[in-house]
């Protein structure tokens, strides 16, 4: 089958390790899933308060005239604005750029220590846009959410695939992208509630932020460190107990031993960044770290993340009914979530990532061609209310595809294939490329609909049909697979195999071998 799959063979691994499923495992998993909050809450955030007029009027006012110029050529180009982009965007240039410093302390001083640091800077950055006067220090203020953003998307979902036992490591790990959901749907309710203050409630918006910058500081004092950064660290009792903890077991000595063996492969490792670059055994890891981001940015998700609000204001929403259909993508968006959660490790990741691009597809497609009729290419024409709903419902269909595929997966796999010995240089790729074009959607999205009008949903149709064919052909299953026996599903792969030396596993480093099953 195109994609080829991993079976386990029962003995040995990963497949047969000692212990299961313990509460302080999950527990552990939850609180620091929280992590996703903060990048959640600011997803959220910035499409309401870029659409309430008080905020554009004091920091934007250009926009604000735009909104109200009656004798403007075209609706799609309301909120065509560099610097109002800019306050949306500048977020993620600071994560993309810091995920590369959040790569050398996640590895030289743990998960742990990268998400305080994250958290810390989300708080101060969310301080900054609460008390703003002028658009300098929304600026600042975006910067270092950015640079909170960056550590704890870096760090947490390789904290979560490094303690989730190999059978549920997909649910909990799906469980950062859970968060990321709720922070949206929070900040959805927050910017419909702020929009009904008579003054300033746009900086309660921003503000709040602060909450779930605090919960991830105060969850990296309380949280304990994964075996695998005990074991990078030197610390190999406490890896040893804190394995035995979390697995709720006395004999973990199979899966210790291979982890130790990996973090011995690991350490011989000088530069793990001139390894997943110039090594083969390591060309499907850096080619899905790197393409699974570009692709999860490029469905066009973020045009309704960010700019929901905006994007239905556009469309001739009343102020209350594009925030309150903010909010409904917003509960959609939850819902279907759950549902990667119950699917990804019953079903795989490889059905989820299909049937999710499929509906994508078809949603893009009605979408562009609703817009398309009521107002062409001119911008002139009003959305009846039966077209409206329409719309609606066809981007909350589109929400749930995303959300029960690109969404999560995006991820959980770059997080679940990478051997430990490049799982730094390998998670800070994946964060700096989403980071990349995450900021180019937000700084061009407005524009880009401006000039290409409905034939934007097009454009991102297209672009989602592209990136499902890339799944069928080129992703393996990873179900169930424990991360360090990655090496063998490559060596499986009818394109990969040419990649993978006889002799070595990418889950092994330099001195593992492939078992011929």
């Amino acid at each position: 089958m195109a994609g080829g799959a991993f079976v386990s063979d029962g003995g040995g691994g990963g497949g047969s390790y000692e212990g299961g499923v313990t509460s302080f495992v999950i527990i552990t998993c939850v609180v620091a899933a929280m992590g996703g909050l903060l990048f959640g809450y600011d997803l959220g955030i910035s499409g309401g308060v870029t659409s309430m007029e008080e905020f554009l009027s004091k920091f934007f006012p250009e926009v604000d005239r735009q909104m109200h110029n009656a004798r403007r050529e075209t609706a799609y180009c309301k909120f065509d604005n560099q610097l109002l982009q800019l306050f949306t965007s500048s977020l993620y240039l600071a994560a993309l750029v810091s995920s590369f410093a959040a790569s050398a302390v996640t590895r030289k001083y743990g998960r742990k220590v990268s998400m305080f640091v994250g958290g810390l800077a989300f708080l101060i950055g969310a301080l900054f846009n609460a008390f703003a006067t002028n658009v300098a220090m929304l600026i600042i203020g975006r910067l270092l959410l950015g640079v909170g953003v960056g550590f704890a998307n870096q760090s947490t979902p390789v904290y979560l695939s490094e303690m989730a036992p190999a059978k549920i490591r997909g649910a909990l790990n799906i469980g950062f992208q859970m968060a990321i959901t709720i922070g949206i749907l929070i900040a959805n309710l927050i910017n419909y509630g702020t929009s009904k203050m008579a003054r300033n409630g746009w900086r309660v918006s921003l503000g709040l932020a602060a909450v779930p910058a605090v919960v991830m500081v105060i969850g990296s004092f309380v949280l304990p460190d994964t075996p695998n950064s005990m074991l990078e660290r030197g610390k190999y009792e406490q890896a040893r107990e804190m394995l035995q903890k979390i697995r709720g077991a006395d004999n973990v000595d199979e899966e210790f031993q291979d982890l130790c063996d990996a973090c011995e492969a690991a350490k011989k490792v000088e530069n793990p960044w001139k390894n997943i670059f110039q090594q083969a055994k390591y060309r499907p890891a850096l080619a899905f770290c790197s393409a699974i981001p570009f692709f999860q940015q490029i469905t066009g998700i973020n045009v309704i993340m960010f700019y929901a609000p905006v994007l239905f204001k556009t469309l001739g929403f009343a102020d209350d009914a594009s925030l309150i259909s903010a909010v409904i993508t917003g509960v959609v968006n939850v819902v279907s979530t759950i549902v990667s959660i119950y699917a990804v490790d019953r079903y795989g990741r490889r059905i989820l990532f299909l049937e999710g691009g499929i509906q994508m597809i078809v949603c893009q497609i009605v979408v562009g061609s609703l817009i398309g009729m009521k107002f062409g290419t001119s911008g002139s024409g009003t959305l009846t209310p039966a077209t409206a709903d329409w719309i609606l419902a066809f981007i909350c269909l589109y929400v749930a595809g995303f959300a029960w595929s690109w969404g999560p997966l995006g991820w959980l796999v770059p997080s679940e294939i990478c051997p430990l010995e490049i799982r730094p240089a390998g998670q800070a790729i994946n964060v700096s490329v989403n980071m990349f074009f995450t900021f180019l959607i937000g700084q061009f999205f407005l524009t880009m609909l401006c000039h290409m009008k409905f034939g934007l949903f097009y454009f991102f149709g297209g672009m989602v049909a592209i990136m499902t064919v890339f799944i069928y052909f080129l992703l393996p299953e990873t179900k169930g697979v424990p991360i360090e026996e990655m090496g063998r599903v490559w060596k499986q792969h009818p394109f990969w195999k040419r990649y993978i030396p006889d002799d070595a596993v990418i889950g092994g480093g330099e001195e593992s071998y492939v078992k011929e099953v």
